[in-house]
């Protein structure tokens, strides 16, 4: 267990969590305190599709619609319009979950607009330490800040934001984070940390039985077949999250949506996070 969690001490639920996480017999797991966030419908798979089905009352959170004002023309040309999409991949999410055996009752969509989460960094992080509240979670598990997708990083920075505000209010928060995608050499490594000292990887092993589950799950998803082909499903990998300067770029500056048109750039990701730090240091949300 030490070395699952580097130099991290193990608050109460979080050892227990992990122990229960690592067990070779794959227990099912009491989740009533553990939330899921994640910026897409699909991140949630990606992620950890083949734990849900284990996590007995986990929440998951959603952070936006899940579709971005720069839909190509043939998605519009599928789909209808921006809208229509979005809500196609809603009903992907909820047979998702369907598959997962995770009650809609413990989805919370925000539904903030997808790409455009980092302008919102503040607001999105009282709407977490709500969500936190009222579920009464202690264990929130979300994307590395790796520089993949602005929304990913705007989800990170706002779990960790919320931790600090629910810390001041006397209720602990521990954070696992899950890799995605992140720059590396002119192209991108998928479902790898980025190094930080002090902080081990957990790594899963999905059985035969789990990697089925979560093909299943990510063909549930089908207005993303494309992108999801990407990923494997061979294991899941988690890590206690480092303690992060958001201000700065991610992935040793490497950010790869630089590379793409997805409506940010790293210095307007740092001025975002930091007027956002700012606003919340001042107390204005607590």
């Amino acid at each position: 267990m030490s070395q699952a969690l580097g130099r991290h001490a193990a608050k109460p639920a979080l050892e227990q969590f992990l122990t229960q996480l690592l067990d070779p017999q794959r227990p099912l797991v009491d989740a009533r305190s553990v939330a899921v966030i994640v910026a897409h419908p699909d991140d949630e798979t990606i992620g950890c599709g083949g734990q849900l089905p284990r996590w007995r009352g986990v929440s998951v959170v959603v952070v936006t619609d899940g579709s971005p004002q720069t839909v190509s023309a043939n998605i519009i040309q599928g789909f209808g319009s921006p809208e229509k999409y979005g809500a196609t991949r809603a009903n992907e999410l909820l047979e998702v979950l369907s598959i997962a055996d995770v009650s809609p009752r413990n989805l919370e969509r925000l539904l903030l607009r997808d790409q455009r989460a980092a302008f919102r960094l503040s607001e999105l992080t009282s709407r977490l330490v709500e969500v936190f509240y009222r579920r009464g979670t202690q264990i929130a598990i979300t994307h590395a800040y790796e520089g993949g997708h602005p929304d990913h990083d705007a989800a990170a920075f706002a779990v960790h934001s919320a931790q600090k505000q629910m810390e001041r209010r006397g209720q602990p928060l521990s954070i696992l984070e899950m890799p995605f995608y992140r720059a590396a050499n002119g192209s991108w490594l998928l479902q790898n940390f980025a190094q930080s000292p002090g902080h081990k990887s957990i790594v899963l092993q999905l059985t035969d039985k789990e990697q089925a589950q979560k093909r299943q799950m990510l063909a549930a998803h089908v207005s993303q077949r494309e992108m999801l082909a990407h990923f494997s499903t061979k294991a899941e990998y988690f890590r206690v999250a480092p303690n992060y300067d958001f201000a700065k770029p991610p992935n040793g500056g490497q950010v790869f949506y630089e590379q793409h048109d997805w409506g940010m750039k790293a210095p307007q990701w740092c001025e975002l996070a930091r007027n956002a730090l700012a606003e919340l240091d001042s107390g204005a949300l607590v």
